[in-house]
C-alpha cells in the first residue's frame, strides 16, 4: 500500500487527500517508481479545480517527480531497479499522476538524476527548465539579446533568468512588488522591473537604449501584453505560456506588423512531445545542472500530508522558485 494524492470532486485545495492503495506492477513500458519528492506547478492547480474539464473521479495528479526505480514493466530497455530517476511531464495527470509515494510511469518519459545533484533538486527542475527551454529552442535566445521575463519569481521565471544568462542574454525581470525585487537580482536578473509602480515598456525601452527587447517571455497575456509587444525591437519574438492576467487581450495591430514581431503561443508539452526536440531540451539542461549553470532555487519544502497545505502556498504568490512536497526519506 502507498499513500497517493487525488480528489474526488473539483475544488480549491482541501479536496486533495491521501488514499491509501496499491499499484501493482508496471504494465508494459512503464516503471514503478519509489517517489522522494515532487514539485508543484500552478498548471496542477488549475487541473485541480476542473480548468482542463471532465476527469474520471477519484484522478491523480502531478507532472513532475524524482526518486527510484523499484520495478520495472515488460519491454523496458536502458533501466535497472535502484536507478535515480526524475519524470519529465506532459502525460495525462489522470492516469500519470506524480503526487504520491509510489508512482507508475513511462519508461521513455524518465531522465536520470545527475550524480552531483538530489533527488529533492531533480523534482523540482525538469518543468522549470523544460518550459524555459522554449527561449533555446524556438527564440534561439544569444549573445547580448534583451529577453524581458514576467512573473519573473516564479519557478519558471527564474529558470529563464538563468537560461538567459547561459546564453549571454541580457535578462529584464518584471515583478508586480518590490518586495522581491533584490532577491530578483540577487537570482541573476540585470534589471528589475516593479510592474505596480513603473512604465514597464518605458522601462524596457530606458534599458534597452531604445532598441527594445529581442524576446518577450511571458506568462501573464491580458491587458501587460500589449504593453510589452509595443517595447520590442523589429523582428522581436514574443512568446506566450501563461495566463495570469487574463484569457483575452486586445492588440494594436501596427505594432505587430511594421515590428516584424513573432508573438508565439507556447505549450511546455510541445518540446516533449517531438522525440528530436525532447533530446535537444534534455541534453541542454542536463548539460546546464552538470555546469552549475542551471539550479533549482527551492522556496519551500512541504511532507505529503501537508499537500493542501502546499497547494495554499503555492496559490498565494508568495514564493520565489519552486515548492517541493518530499515523501518518506530516500537515500539521494
Amino acid at each position: 500500500m502507498a499513500q497517493i494524492v487525488r480528489f474526488h470532486a473539483f475544488g480549491g485545495p482541501d479536496v486533495l487527500q491521501l488514499d491509501e492503495i496499491t499499484l501493482g506492477e508496471p504494465g508494459p513500458g512503464e516503471v514503478r517508481i519509489r517517489v522522494a519528492a515532487f514539485g508543484l506547478n500552478r498548471v496542477e492547480a488549475l487541473y485541480r479545480g476542473g480548468g482542463f474539464g471532465p476527469v474520471s473521479f477519484p484522478a491523480k495528479i502531478g507532472y513532475e517527480a524524482a526518486g527510484i526505480i523499484e520495478a520495472l514493466g515488460p519491454g523496458v530497455v536502458g533501466w535497472q531497479v535502484g536507478d535515480r530517476v526524475a519524470t519529465l511531464y506532459g502525460l495525462a495527470m489522470e492516469q500519470y499522476g506524480t503526487y504520491g509515494e509510489q508512482i507508475l510511469y513511462l519508461a521513455d518519459m524518465l531522465v536520470p538524476v545527475a550524480a552531483q545533484q538530489s533527488l529533492v533538486d531533480a523534482a523540482a527542475s525538469w518543468m522549470m527548465f523544460g518550459t524555459a527551454f522554449a527561449l533555446v529552442d524556438i527564440a534561439v535566445v544569444g549573445t547580448g539579446d534583451a529577453v524581458v521575463i514576467t512573473a519573473a519569481s516564479s519557478s519558471v521565471g527564474i529558470a529563464a533568468i538563468q537560461i538567459a544568462n547561459d546564453r549571454g542574454a541580457m535578462p529584464i525581470a518584471i515583478t508586480r512588488g518590490r518586495g522581491k525585487a533584490a532577491a530578483l537580482l540577487a537570482q541573476g536578473a540585470a534589471h528589475v522591473i516593479v510592474s505596480d509602480e513603473e512604465d514597464v515598456a518605458a522601462r524596457i525601452m530606458d534599458i534597452t537604449g531604445g532598441a527594445g527587447a529581442r524576446i518577450v517571455f511571458d506568462a501573464v497575456g491580458g491587458e501587460p501584453l500589449a504593453a510589452l509587444i509595443s517595447a520590442m525591437a523589429p523582428q522581436g519574438v514574443a512568446i506566450v505560456y501563461g495566463m495570469l492576467a487574463g484569457y483575452t487581450v486586445d492588440l494594436m495591430l501596427p505594432a505587430l506588423m511594421t515590428g516584424n514581431i513573432t508573438l508565439r503561443g507556447f505549450s511546455a508539452d510541445l518540446l516533449i512531445k517531438q522525440p528530436e526536440s525532447r533530446r535537444r531540451l534534455v541534453e541542454y539542461v542536463q548539460s546546464g545542472i552538470e555546469r552549475g549553470a542551471l539550479r533549482p532555487v527551492i522556496d519551500r519544502q512541504f511532507t505529503i500530508a501537508d499537500i493542501a497545505e502546499a497547494h495554499r502556498y503555492l496559490e498565494s504568490n508568495q514564493q520565489l522558485g519552486k515548492i517541493v512536497v518530499t515523501t518518506a526519506p530516500v537515500s539521494a
